[in-house]
């Protein structure tokens, strides 16, 4: 059974008002959300929108050859599944559960009548929309332009900041499939943030034990980021964004 939590510990759904959360309390269902489950097929119309409490989710651009790279990351801060609300239904990307824990579920109808129901929640979806795109561009752009270094500190951080743990149970393997890098590439970066004391990793988890010194590391993406979502969702109770 997934871990006790409660839809509020997503903060989109904490964010909402009174009269909303009524109406949707009934309608959110907890589910297990286990590592590598997929919640969203490319091109697949989704059936339900999700929004994460302890899990995190990577939505990934996967090429005909099987090859992949993250281009966003969903935790408690927002809700997977936003081509429900922009009429699209489906998206090219894949969304598969990167640490495992648990979430709520609506279903797509439902999220859809609300979204065209309430101005207060329409507004609060298409902000966090559009710091999701941001976050999207600035992935593109940091893969691109930065070292392997830079992108394992900005991937972290973002990671951690959907968390309540600074620990993350991620694999090497499963880290350069996020990256886009071989394996081999994010080994040798890890070892040189744990010679700096920045992490420990040891068995498949990172334990960050220097928050500061990551972002110290990290190139401005991350700040661009945080930022934005700061911008756009100042009702949004994010403690570490």
């Amino acid at each position: 059974m997934p871990a006790a939590s409660h839809p509020q510990d997503n903060h989109l759904v904490a964010a909402l008002t009174p009269e909303v959360w009524r109406r949707w309390e009934p309608l959110l269902e907890l589910t297990d959300l286990p590592l590598g489950m997929v919640l969203c097929e490319s091109g697949c119309t989704m059936s339900y929108a999700y929004f994460p409490t302890t899990a995190i989710v990577s939505l990934l651009y996967v090429t005909e050859d099987g090859s992949s790279a993250e281009i966003a990351v969903v935790g408690n801060d927002g809700i997977v599944g936003v081509a429900l609300l922009m009429g699209g239904e489906s998206t090219p990307s894949r969304a598969v559960v990167q640490s495992a824990g648990s979430g709520y579920r609506m279903r797509a109808e439902a999220i859809h009548k609300e979204f065209e129901r309430s101005s207060d929640v329409r507004h609060l979806l298409l902000r966090y929309t559009q710091a999701l795109i941001t976050q999207m561009a600035q992935t593109a752009v940091c893969n691109r332009h930065h070292s392997l270094d830079q992108q394992l500190c900005r991937w972290l951080l973002v990671s951690l900041d959907r968390l309540q743990s600074d620990e993350l149970v991620m694999t090497q393997e499963l880290i350069a499939n996020m990256l886009g890098v071989r394996r081999e590439g994010v080994t040798e970066a890890a070892l040189k943030l744990q010679a700096a004391g920045l992490i420990r990793y040891a068995r498949g988890r990172i334990t960050v034990l220097d928050r500061a010194g990551l972002e110290r590391r990290t190139c401005e993406c991350y700040a661009v980021v945080r930022d934005e979502y700061h911008r756009l969702l100042p009702d949004v109770a994010v403690a570490t964004l």
